[in-house]
């Protein structure tokens, strides 16, 4: 069986014109008589990759040679332009690089008179400048969905894979560079942040007889915030430590769309609140809308929820304390804890020496049920949104654990974290709720979801596996472009700033729905 496959190009412009058939490819496909075999049944990849290459390449050619047609006359005058030279544009597309004939041309005689009489009066040259026509229709070297297939993969997988994978299923000729795809995500990354707007402490705007006037407000929204860490490199310095990445989750109200996250390198991004502000206002946020905020307690992220709703609700995460009390139980069981002394063993001697043949050891084992009853009784405390009393009883606890100057140990490590963990209560005195009403009431008192969207975002792409150390640019960067796929948004960007790329895929499903 013999296959050829032929294009015919029409001209609607050219009336009365033969239409350019032209063959693309063939192949023959051999086989016996009676029988089929599923590994030559149909194309293969190899087959499909040569036929898509070849209609590529005839398709721009042509296109190209019939804009360059009324590209050789100038305008104003009609006379043909003086050619000067020839070069080549190479341009990557999805199915290949193509050298596209690019002529230079001399600038008409008439143009050249105007412009000197404008502006050439100070150049010393009386030489006629030279331009080339398909330099200026196409200012950029990749077609736009070449480059969103990269940025997409790059941001689910990593650099190699991606160069590799695109080379197994488009022809592309060679692999792409993983530095080139790098590059590409860099000026996507890039892109889609000068489209943010001024950074601002706060966001708040109107009176409150404004929001009153405002529709009736959509459903609560609820932000989750929380941090992660990757690791980090600066120039030559592979070793440079660990960097902190904030991201979060947006979830508004049954029915009211999807899910958004968002994210940032905490020490290089310059807009984060504008950032955060944006996505809210992407969701339908309303400044009579309620907004609850989640977050660990820390400092960067308790100061960027701050002034973005006047009706926002701020909670420290009920996760966060229990994980610290679960540290804290784990510390009171690693205390020594001998038994008792039975009636059998107590030693016959009384008053001092039978005092000192008790042990400090033996004395605090002899409080661990104690330890363990008091921090119960402040979790009981901190459930129920009593924040003064739980301090009152850390404040206890804190007194009667303190060690000696010079001791060290178990008790030692226990009395820095209830250190720690008063400190950590205190800061955030103010975002303690009633976590067990808001529990009763079906509400969230918990940014467990957010933990999830640290796996998903940061651990998957930038940790799991990944011996690859970052800059805090790149990991940036990465972290947008990652963040617009989750959130099914880096489509509508390339659409919005290429918007051909809209009117054809219109076209497609126009075609689609009538096939």
């Amino acid at each position: 069986m013999k296959i050829t496959l032929r294009i015919v190009l029409e001209d609607p412009s050219q009336a009365g014109a033969a239409p350019l058939t032209t063959e693309i490819f063939g192949f023959e496909r051999v086989q016996e008589a009676n029988k089929l075999a599923p590994e030559n049944l149909g194309l293969t990849l190899a087959e499909a990759k040569s036929i898509l290459a070849g209609i590529q390449k005839k398709l721009v050619g042509e296109q190209v040679e019939n804009v360059l047609a009324k590209q050789r006359s100038c305008p104003e005058c009609g006379k043909a332009y003086q050619r000067k030279g020839r070069h080549h544009i190479i341009f990557s597309t999805l199915f290949g690089k193509l050298a596209l004939d690019s002529p230079r041309f001399y600038q008409c005689e008439c143009q050249a008179q105007i412009e000197e009489s404008i502006q050439l009066k100070k150049s010393k040259s009386k030489k006629r400048p030279s331009f080339s026509p398909l330099s200026t229709l196409l200012p950029e070297h990749s077609a736009p969905e070449f480059v969103y297939l990269q940025t997409k993969w790059a941001a689910l997988m990593s650099y190699g894979l991606t160069s590799q994978f695109m080379a197994e299923v488009l022809p592309l000729g060679k692999p792409l560079c993983p530095s080139v795809i790098s590059k590409q995500v860099q000026k996507v990354a890039v892109r889609a942040d000068s489209e943010l707007g001024e950074e601002r402490a706060m966001f708040i705007e109107g009176c409150e007889a404004e929001w009153e006037a405002l529709p009736p407000p959509p459903p609560p929204l609820t932000v989750g915030v929380d941090g992660g860490y990757v690791r980090g490199r600066e120039g030559k310095n592979r070793k440079f430590g660990n960097f902190e990445v904030i991201v979060g989750k947006s979830m508004p109200g049954e029915g009211q769309g999807a899910n958004k996250r968002f994210g940032y390198v905490s020490c290089y991004d310059t807009k984060p609140k504008r950032r955060l502000f944006d996505l809210l206002k992407s969701q339908g946020m309303q400044f009579n809308q309620q907004v609850t905020f989640l977050s660990d307690g820390g400092d960067t992220v308790r100061d960027l929820q701050l002034y973005l709703n006047p009706q926002g609700e701020y909670l420290l995460d009920w996760f966060h304390i229990a994980m610290k009390f679960t540290v804290l139980a784990q510390l009171v069981k690693g205390l020594p804890n001998s038994p008792k002394p039975s009636s059998e063993a107590k030693p016959k001697a009384k008053g001092k020496k039978a005092v000192e043949e008790y042990t400090e050891d033996e004395e605090v084992a002899l409080s661990v049920e104690k330890i363990t009853e008091e921090l119960e009784r402040v979790k009981w405390y901190l459930w129920h949104g009593n924040d003064y009393k739980a301090l009152q009883k850390l404040e206890e606890l804190e007194f009667d654990l303190e060690p000696g100057e010079e001791s060290s140990g178990p008790l030692t490590k226990l009395y820095q974290k209830l250190q720690e963990f008063k400190g950590y209560i205190t800061a955030n005195q103010q975002y303690i709720v009633n976590y067990g009403d808001r529990y009763r009431n079906e509400e969230t008192i918990s940014s467990s979801f957010v933990e999830s969207t640290v796996n998903e975002v940061i651990s998957k792409r930038f940790v799991k596996r990944q011996q690859m150390r970052w800059t805090k640019a790149g990991a940036h960067q990465l972290l947008q472009v990652r963040i617009q796929v989750l959130n099914e948004e880096l489509r509508g960007s390339f659409c919005r700033w290429y918007p051909n790329m809209q009117a054809v895929e219109e076209s497609q499903k126009e075609l689609e729905a009538v096939a």
